[in-house]
């Protein structure tokens, strides 16, 4: 069935722009980001918008769908009344380049702060030994495909330009819990997920687990695990005995 569906796409760029009317035709089975590829086809060739997959795996078609951060490849016309006006705009915590393209490179920035996995010195490669079960439970966060969902959701860096510098965000924070659960990795990351990057200025809202395109627990099972780690380091009355002798020396 066919049917001519009305859509609201964002025009513009870092200097001005705003919301522009389109009736575009949808077929079954449908997903947004076709019915925006045949708007490029037939009335708008010079919109922009990034993709690569069309498979839910790249993360590259991010934006928001009627307000909420989705993947255009992945959202079906099919939830959508036929009579509904689709809004489709580029994701807002990150600056616009030109239409539904935006500048994520906030992200790769956070990346490049977080240290690397780091084995013990005297491991020697072919050496390296997990036990199922540590495998399965890191396992979960590597589905990930750095869509920057999580990161445009959440309300710390939404709506605080401010807190950019000092939080890393859901996925890099996500990174660090994957790691300090790690039986081989030796650094010590509670301190530095605290300090450094701001892992107490999320207050477990649980909107990035809510937006996750792979249903990655990020809240539960990583975010609030992490604090937990945190506040028991933190408030562990032994640790708090030694640091006490240890400034007295």
């Amino acid at each position: 069935m066919t049917y001519k569906a009305k859509f609201k796409v964002w025009r513009g760029d870092d200097q001005d722009g705003g919301l522009h009317d389109f009736t575009v035709e949808v077929n079954d089975g449908e997903v947004v980001l076709d019915v925006i590829h045949r708007l490029q086809a037939t009335q708008a060739p010079d919109l922009a918008v990034r993709w690569n997959c069309k498979a839910g795996k790249c993360g590259s078609c991010s934006a928001e769908i009627n307000g909420m951060p989705r993947l255009l490849c992945m959202t079906r016309m099919s939830v959508f009344d036929e009579d509904e006006t689709v809004t489709v705009t580029p994701l807002r915590t990150f600056p616009v380049i030109r239409d539904l393209v935006t500048d994520v490179s906030f992200n790769y920035e956070k990346a490049r702060q977080i240290p690397a996995f780091e084995p013990p010195k005297d491991l020697k490669p072919g050496e390296y030994r997990m036990a199922q079960v540590d495998v399965e439970r890191s396992q979960e966060f590597r589905k990930c495909i750095e869509c920057y969902l999580c990161q445009n959701t959440c309300h710390v860096v939404r709506d605080h330009e401010e807190n950019k510098q000092s939080f890393a965000g859901p996925r890099y924070l996500m990174r660090m819990a994957e790691l300090d659960m790690h039986p081989l990795d030796t650094r010590e990351r509670r301190k530095e997920a605290q300090e450094e990057h701001g892992l107490g200025f999320c207050n477990i809202t649980k909107c990035c687990t809510e937006v996750c395109p792979e249903h990655i627990k990020i809240t539960d099972n990583a975010l609030i695990p992490m604090k937990e780690r945190v506040v028991d380091r933190k408030y562990d009355p032994l640790v708090w005995l030694g640091n006490k002798i240890a400034r007295r020396k």
